[in-house]
């Protein structure tokens, strides 16, 4: 029998599951076949909550799954096929932000899960999970760059998005090869017979800017959830915002809690 909360999780799966189908036939009437596979690609990814609960045996929460969706559905679909990366100036942001946030998230518990675990006789100090967590979700990060700046190189994408820069600092403009940085502000730029200055208001940094920016918003997103993840074990459990988003795994896997000193005998 389903509980409250999955019949609510499947609701939020089927509405988003929808509306994927409905963009994608879309795409398809249009002969737009990129978008399709993305529409595709994110069923696929819809999947894999359910694949991690029943396949796994790990249980996710209520509020952890239904973000994953959303984030999922506005990432591939909002922020691709929509193009609410171009539009909203800090859509890309945001993702970057809760992905940080969640890719945290995930870590903390795939280390928590075994730092529970009776099969394990090492017990790591609520200050190492925090750590752990923070690196799982800055290789993340660094991974999906890694990712975006190989698309961009070999497929002629943009996924490292462009951004205006108006000045260039640089130690070549030093005439005597010193290691002293020379300015220059960009005043009159053509490019193919055509004024940049006039349409786009200075030279185009090629993914540098939005790479670096994507970093940082990873990096406040993985520090936030590490500090809330660390009172989280520090309390043993008690914290009930960090639990919405630290996965469990079921008792059938045959991992049993370690008994902390203030737990009931």
């Amino acid at each position: 029998m389903l509980t409250k909360n999955k019949r609510r999780r499947l609701t939020i799966r089927g509405l988003l599951s929808i509306l994927v189908i409905i963009t994608a036939a879309r795409a398809s009437f249009r002969g737009n076949y990129e978008h399709l596979f993305t529409c595709i690609l994110t069923l696929i990814l819809f999947c894999v909550p359910m694949f991690i609960d029943r396949r796994l045996g790990i249980d996710l929460p209520p509020a952890l799954e239904t973000i994953i969706y959303c984030f999922i559905f506005s990432a591939e679909i909002l922020g691709e096929v929509n193009s609410y990366y171009t539009q909203l100036p800090y859509w890309d942001t945001m993702l970057h932000t809760i992905n940080g946030f969640l890719m945290a998230a995930i870590g903390f518990a795939l280390v928590d899960i075994f730092n529970r675990s009776e099969r394990f006789s090492v017990e790591l100090s609520p200050l190492f999970l925090a750590v752990v967590a923070f690196c799982f979700s800055m290789t993340v990060g660094v991974l999906w760059e890694f990712f975006e700046f190989g698309m961009d190189l070999y497929f002629g994408t943009d996924m490292q998005k462009d951004w205006i820069v108006h000045r260039i600092n640089s130690v070549l403009f030093n005439p005597d090869g010193l290691n002293i940085v020379g300015h220059a502000p960009i005043e009159t730029l053509v490019v193919n017979g055509e004024d940049w200055i006039a349409k786009y208001g200075g030279y185009i940094d090629i993914g540098l800017v939005d790479t670096m920016k994507d970093m940082i918003v990873n990096f406040i997103g993985a520090v936030c959830f590490s500090i809330i993840g660390y009172f989280y074990v520090k309390s043993r459990g008690k914290g009930k915002f960090a639990s919405a988003f630290i996965p469990t795994v079921r008792r059938t896997l045959g991992l049993k809690e370690k008994k902390q000193p203030h737990d009931p005998q």
